[in-house]
């Protein structure tokens, strides 16, 4: 037996490879590659991802509670509150609540005592999303009983917090909702359009009026606490806080108690009444019937009396001081300014009033059937003759009326804060003719146009400042509700009037009140007024539109009131008239007590006629 290997006696050489070759060169790159790389993503997780992580990790050991700004007020021109807010308890969860197990306990209790449907509230919660930091609101304003049971089952809520918030309240109900609009919880697509601005799920914004036209100045900015938590979400500490910026008050041109006046005045009559002051366009007072009461949309969630008092077939959410109907006999106004400012009348003329006037082959009647025999131009606005204006307007042409309705602002938007309400109304001309009827202007156009007729359509807060034009002595004025110490010339354009124009506007329309369809004013429980009232066709089988409107003192006027009736029947004169007296009287007697005679209504003048 041999003491050696074979292979080491045969002399041959070792074929092993293991270790040998590209090998170690190639295990050495690896390592180097996967370290490299680690390294590499190590580094990217902390210098590119870092921040971004370190906010997820924030979120999960810090929470923020955040606190609702408080609105701003709201007050009349004489400081009165108008609307405030009012602080009821509110349920909100953690946007990760449903994502626990315990969510198969809470979900169905919440459901039971605030009755709200559990998809309801998980889906407010996935629209926050489950790294949301901030608590969501799911049920607001909570009655005694239900804040106790929840008390009860405190041990059985996780998440479930009770706490305050601020909620609008308007303390005058319907009495200015058309004024003040209201706020309501935004829409999916109002924060969609609305993120980029700060708002956030559960967030409140005015939705008309006041409310929306100075949303940005009434609102606040959002403050809150950074609050510690455990690993089971209990506060530990506070670690920091910014205290919520409250809205700003606002005071309104609006005169409470002229408002309130308007509102009983105007009653359960469809249709609207505007006050304002005839210097300066300063809305004193603006009232549509039906009207809601704003509360109802600070409600959590209305019920089906609350959908019908603002869903009526009768349309309460619309404001009809900024909706435009026929204007009927109170043009007469532009079409006197026309006639005296084309130059084809002057001051003196008479005209000869008939019980009809064929004009073009077609038969145009006077409202009394028989006419007035020769009329001046402050008998023919006493007395509202149509065949009168119907003879100013022929003579005056169509461009001419078209001109001077637009001169006194109709057919375009007044410039007062609620733009999105308002209606532009209607000046029709040949374009317009052509357009939507395909067919020429003729001179009857302008025949039914000189009375107010036709497709004319002009809005109550309009032919308040067509009444402040002879009040103010030739300036049409801007109206707005907000309040500053502006001087009143900062408010009005001249229309570059001539005097003598103004001069027989002003001696028409106090004829009208002393001797023509408006004695019904001439009463000695307000100052001397100026007016004039209007009934206006409203289509075959539809009860009449009605109008009037009034300015005083008429020396020195100080206030216009105008009184639309919508499809209220009768006329101007008997309809509307009382309801401006109304107003007049509360305004004059409160601002200058005992100075006028109480009303004595029932021993008032009547009114008859247009």
């Amino acid at each position: 037996m041999s003491l050696f290997p074979s292979s080491l006696l045969s002399g041959k050489k070792d074929t092993r490879t293991v270790g040998r070759g590209s090998q170690p060169i190639f295990l050495i790159l690896f390592t180097l590659l996967m370290t490299a790389g680690i390294e590499a993503r190590l580094a990217y997780l902390q210098i590119v991802e870092g921040p971004k992580l370190r906010q997820r990790a924030e979120a999960n050991r810090v929470r923020t509670i955040a606190k609702q700004p408080e609105r701003g007020n709201i007050f009349d021109r004489n400081g009165k509150l108008l609307a405030s807010t009012r602080y009821p308890h509110s349920v909100y969860l953690w946007p990760m609540a449903h994502t626990k197990p315990s969510w198969s306990i809470v979900g169905p209790r919440l459901e039971k005592i605030l009755h709200i449907p559990q998809e309801e509230m998980q889906k407010k919660l996935e629209e926050a999303g489950p790294n949301s930091s901030s608590l969501i609101r799911i049920a607001r304003d909570l009655s005694e009983a239900e804040i106790t049971v929840l008390k009860e089952y405190k041990n059985e809520l996780p998440e479930v917090e009770i706490n305050t918030e601020a909620v609008r309240y308007y303390p005058h109900g319907k009495e200015i909702a058309h004024v003040l609009g209201y706020t309501r919880e935004l829409t999916p697509e109002q924060l969609k359009q609305r993120k980029a601005e700060g708002y956030r799920l559960g967030d409140v914004i005015g939705q008309m009026g006041i409310e929306k036209a100075y949303e940005t100045t009434l609102r606040g900015e959002w403050g809150g606490q950074q609050v510690e938590v455990d690993g089971a979400g209990r506060p530990i500490r506070v670690l920091g806080e910014k205290e919520a910026k409250s809205g700003k008050d606002l005071h309104l041109t609006i005169d409470l108690d002229v408002q309130k006046a308007a509102e009983k005045a105007l009653g359960k009559t469809q249709g609207a009444i505007v006050a304002l002051d005839p210097n300066n366009g300063a809305v004193l007072a603006m009232v549509s019937h039906p009207t809601y009461d704003p509360n109802i949309f600070s409600k959590q969630k209305l019920s089906q009396q609350d959908w019908e008092s603002i869903q009526g077939k009768n349309h309460p959410l619309v404001n009809r001081a900024l909706s435009a109907f026929p204007p009927a006999s109170t043009f007469k106004i532009v079409t006197t300014t026309a006639g005296l400012e084309s130059g084809e009348f002057s001051p003196g003329t008479v005209l000869q009033t008939f019980g009809s006037i064929n004009i073009g082959g077609v038969t145009f009647g006077e409202w009394n059937h028989a006419g007035f025999g020769p009329l001046g131009f402050p008998r023919a606005m006493a007395m509202s003759s149509d065949t009168f204006f119907y003879q100013v307007g022929r003579k005056v042409g169509g461009p001419t009326l078209i001109k001077w309705s637009r001169k006194y602002g109709f057919g375009q938007r007044t410039g007062i804060e609620f733009a999105s309400e308002e209606s532009k109304g209607l000046v029709p001309d040949e374009t317009w003719k052509q357009k939507a009827w395909k067919m020429p202007w003729t001179i009857g156009d302008t025949i039914n146009m000189s009375i107010g007729q036709g497709a004319l359509q002009v809005t109550p807060l309009q032919s308040a400042i067509m009444f402040s034009v002879p009040a103010n002595g030739g300036y049409r004025v801007q109206p707005h509700l907000l309040k500053d110490n502006e001087q009143a010339k900062s408010w009005r354009e001249s229309l570059n009037m001539k005097q003598t124009t103004i001069n027989v506007l002003r001696d028409g329309l106090r004829k009208v009140i002393t001797e023509g369809t408006g004695k019904r004013l001439n009463v000695p429980s307000i100052a001397p007024a100026s007016g004039k009232s209007g009934t206006a066709e409203a289509g075959v089988g539809r009860p009449n539109h009605t109008w009037f409107g009034a300015y005083a003192p008429a020396n020195k006027p100080e206030i216009v009131v105008v009184a639309f009736g919508e499809n209220s029947g009768d006329h101007g004169g008997t309809v509307c008239g009382p309801m401006v007296l109304e107003v007049l009287e509360a305004y004059f007697q409160h601002k200058y007590p005992g100075k006028y005679v109480p009303s004595q209504s029932k021993d008032s003048p009547t009114s008859t006629g247009d």
